[in-house]
């Protein structure tokens, strides 16, 4: 029988907004265990584009998201968060007393007051293109995620695709490739102007080649790819060498177990109130890409934003006859020591 392990709040994903949750609860003397499907902290960020920079985080003009996340990770730290990597929430029940309790895949056993729901889009897993055989190459020559640019360098890589992610890393990993090629059924992008404009300039430059087509086959031996057949436009086939193929044909999104736990849902996010970011359910709340309300804008920012107003709310649901003093770190000197700062 599983040791039951008891909590403030359980904050399902560890990606910035969970991060930046556990501050704002911190301050509030609220204490919170993570739950995360991956095995570490930083959600999309660290999985998909760790050394990719973020333009638009207030107060730093460009950041990765890996710097990010050490960021994020170093401003929760004073409040000792407790991380359970690798996990997965599968179960979700209301107990007697208006508690929660939660059970993930592992075995872990959770008895909470709260829980935030921070998962992003939920599970994610990139989309696959549907050319014979890929598997065998995946993770040896085909990768779906750039997550650490070294791994490239000296490479001859062939990138598919015709969004920001295809174009983004066709321009960051030219300089450091013996060679790049880009392949796209049509000349059209979803990508920034300014990205398509500097992919043109390199293929002027003679600095990499543009193929229209889609790759149809893959030619290799023992998951090592040696080259791809491209079939144009025109419906004629060609061969082309590579070692690397990275295709970027953007994620499919799953709420998995979430879809099951009694929430209101609309279109597979959840939808919340913008005053406390509660769900239909007492005790629950949603932060980040996982909710939805009118005019949400899919970004950090706004999640931060939200994982401030939820902590209040969420103090208050936890200690409902407890006075709540609005305070600011800059003038505190209670949140100053809680911060380790006086």
């Amino acid at each position: 029988m599983a040791e039951t392990i008891t909590t403030d709040v359980v904050i399902i994903g560890a990606g910035p907004v969970g991060l930046f949750a556990v501050f704002e609860l911190g301050l509030l003397d609220i204490k919170a265990h993570l739950v995360d499907i991956l095995d570490r902290p930083g959600g999309q960020c660290a999985e998909l584009y760790p050394e990719k920079p973020i333009y638009d985080i207030p107060g730093l003009p460009i950041v990765t998201g890996q710097e990010l996340t050490d960021r994020l990770m170093e401003q929760a730290a004073p409040f000792h968060p407790e991380f359970h990597f690798n996990e997965m929430v599968e179960e979700v029940e209301r107990q007697p007393d208006g508690s929660w309790r939660l059970k993930t895949d592992g075995g872990l056993v959770f008895n909470t007051k709260v829980i935030v729901i921070a998962a992003g889009g939920g599970s994610f897993q990139p989309k696959r293109p549907p050319i014979p055989g890929i598997e065998e190459y995946e993770g040896k020559s085909v990768f779906y995620a750039v997550k650490k640019m070294e791994t490239f360098r000296g490479k001859n890589v062939l990138i598919s695709g015709g969004g920001d992610s295809a174009l983004d890393w066709t321009i960051n990993l030219q300089p450091i490739v013996d060679s790049m090629q880009l392949v796209h059924r049509r000349d059209g992008f979803r990508a920034a102007p300014a990205s398509v404009n500097e992919m043109h300039r390199l293929v002027q430059e003679e600095k990499m080649k543009f193929h229209l087509g889609q790759v149809t086959k893959l030619h290799g031996a023992n998951g090592q790819l040696e080259g791809v057949t491209i079939k144009g436009n025109d419906n004629v086939e060609f061969d082309v060498a590579c070692d690397t193929l990275l295709p970027f044909f953007g994620l499919t999104m799953k709420l998995g177990p979430i879809a099951n736990w009694g929430i209101n849902l609309h279109e597979n996010l959840i939808p919340v109130d913008t005053e406390k970011f509660a769900t239909s359910e007492p005790g629950i709340y949603a932060i980040g890409d996982i909710n939805t309300y009118p005019g949400k804008l899919k970004l950090i920012l706004s999640g931060f934003h939200e994982a401030a107003l939820m902590s209040q709310a969420a103090a208050r649901h936890i200690n409902p006859d407890a006075k709540i003093t609005f305070q600011y770190t800059t003038s505190s000197t209670s949140l100053q020591k809680k911060l380790g700062v006086a």
